[in-house]
């Protein structure tokens, strides 16, 4: 009797074929179906990662300039820290604006757009116009996206 309810080694469990089965199949994760091959592969190219390195970037950098811009109010005073702020918003506003132009490159254009060097110097000429901002306090506040882009480079390898 026993004999008649253990399967034999050469039997082979039944396969399932359905669509969910394959969808939710943790040896799947990340694999189109078959049927949306063609659907995903046009339309994902690559981006998805660009995507979200993208995201990860402008978060990095925002918390980069919430932990600077206290620490700079405390260490210095309040105009530094608001020149701080400015000149990292605008590095933010850098980073978007090349990040968008690098994501339409071989799409829509041949080349990368140049709108965002316009940034670094619209921020030059309002903190030598402006007295309220300090051009060396917006400049660093600027740059905050760098230390930003460097843990991201590492935290990928």
């Amino acid at each position: 009797m026993q004999a008649a309810l253990t399967p034999s080694p050469d039997a082979v469990p039944p396969v399932e074929t359905s669509a969910e089965a394959v969808a939710v199949h943790p040896t799947n994760e990340g694999l189109p179906l078959p049927e949306d091959a063609d659907a995903s592969s046009s339309v994902n190219n690559g981006m998805d990662g660009y995507l979200l390195l993208q995201r990860r970037m402008l978060l990095s950098t925002v918390c980069a300039t919430a932990l600077a811009v206290p620490i700079t109010a405390l260490w210095f005073d309040l105009p530094t820290a608001f020149s701080l702020l400015v000149g990292a918003l605008a590095g933010l506003l850098y980073l978007r604006l090349l990040a968008r132009s690098v994501s339409r490159f071989g799409v829509e254009t041949k080349g990368v757009g140049k709108a965002q060097l316009l940034v670094p110097l619209v921020l030059v000429l309002a903190a030598v116009r402006l007295p309220a901002l300090e051009i060396l306090p917006a400049l660093v506040g600027f740059l905050l996206y760098k230390p930003a882009l460097i843990v991201q480079a590492v935290l990928d390898t």
